[in-house]
């Protein structure tokens, strides 16, 4: 074999030993993006349970809550006021109106449904004739789907109302076809879920992916003017990210949070 085959078979092993270099370095730079989204999607995932959480407590309670153990123990133990406002206006004359707002609490629901869940209504569109509705309680439906048919008043045909939501069923008027129905008149009522159920919530503190670290949780009661207002944060405290970094002066990419030490706001960093 003479010198120039022995040079052209030295070039061919290193090209494709630098072009195996490169495949494998972009193929790992690949994977460890991979893992970082589906770690960072898995940690804006339980902030959004947490910020959801603080919210509810802070309805219950008037305050947010820096300890864990409360927290968890108002999700799984803890119920929440369903609370009907309604608006009364008074004509006063000289075209001035007095508003009366009365807050009444008709019932409790648990903290992980007033949490995990969101309740939907479909009212009737106008004032009316019902026709026909086209669900019972306990149904699924996806959005689209029919959901009621009813003629209003000066029109001489029917029209059908879709679903703007999925959700499952939880209520249905009792009215039937044929009978009157006023515009604003609940039709159906239905729920779903707006955050996984699924997440275990005894490790809701524990960071994903960080080895057991635990979510830094600030919440206080601050003096704004004379008047107290709480103020949350939340946020991860070793980000998986390297390139996300508290002197970052663009928020989103700081440390994944939400809210502010010091001014009263529960927004994600992420959004």
């Amino acid at each position: 074999m003479n010198l120039t085959k022995i040079i052209a078979f030295v070039l061919l092993a290193i090209s494709i030993f630098l072009a195996y270099y490169l495949y494998n370095s972009i193929d790992t730079t690949i994977k460890e993006r991979e893992a970082i989204a589906n770690t960072e999607a898995q940690i804006i995932e339980k902030l959004g349970i947490i910020r959801e959480a603080e919210k509810a407590y802070l309805e219950q309670y008037g305050k947010y809550t820096s300890s864990w153990d409360t927290l968890i123990n108002f999700i799984e133990n803890g119920s929440v006021p369903i609370v009907e406002k309604k608006e009364t206006i008074i004509p006063k004359g000289y075209g001035v109106e007095e508003v009366i707002i009365d807050i009444d609490t008709i019932g409790y629901i648990s903290a992980r449904d007033k949490i995990f869940k969101k309740n939907y209504t479909i009212n009737a569109a106008d004032n009316g004739e019902l026709r026909e509705v086209f669900v019972k309680k306990g149904d699924v439906v996806v959005k689209g789907a029919k959901s009621y048919r009813m003629k209003k008043d000066g029109y001489d045909k029917a029209d059908d109302y879709n679903f703007l939501e999925a959700g499952t069923i939880s209520s249905v008027t009792s009215a039937k076809g044929g009978d009157r129905v006023a515009k604003g008149d609940l039709i159906i009522g239905f729920w779903n879920y707006v955050l996984n159920p699924k997440v275990d919530i005894k490790t809701l503190a524990t960071v994903p992916g960080s080895g057991g670290k635990t979510f830094d949780i600030y919440a206080e009661v601050k003096d704004r003017n004379g008047i107290k207002v709480s103020v949350i944060e939340v946020k991860d405290p070793a980000p998986i990210n390297p390139e996300r970094r508290e002197k970052n002066e663009a928020k989103n990419r700081k440390p994944l949070r939400f809210g502010s030490r010091t001014d009263v706001s529960t927004a994600g960093n992420w959004e």
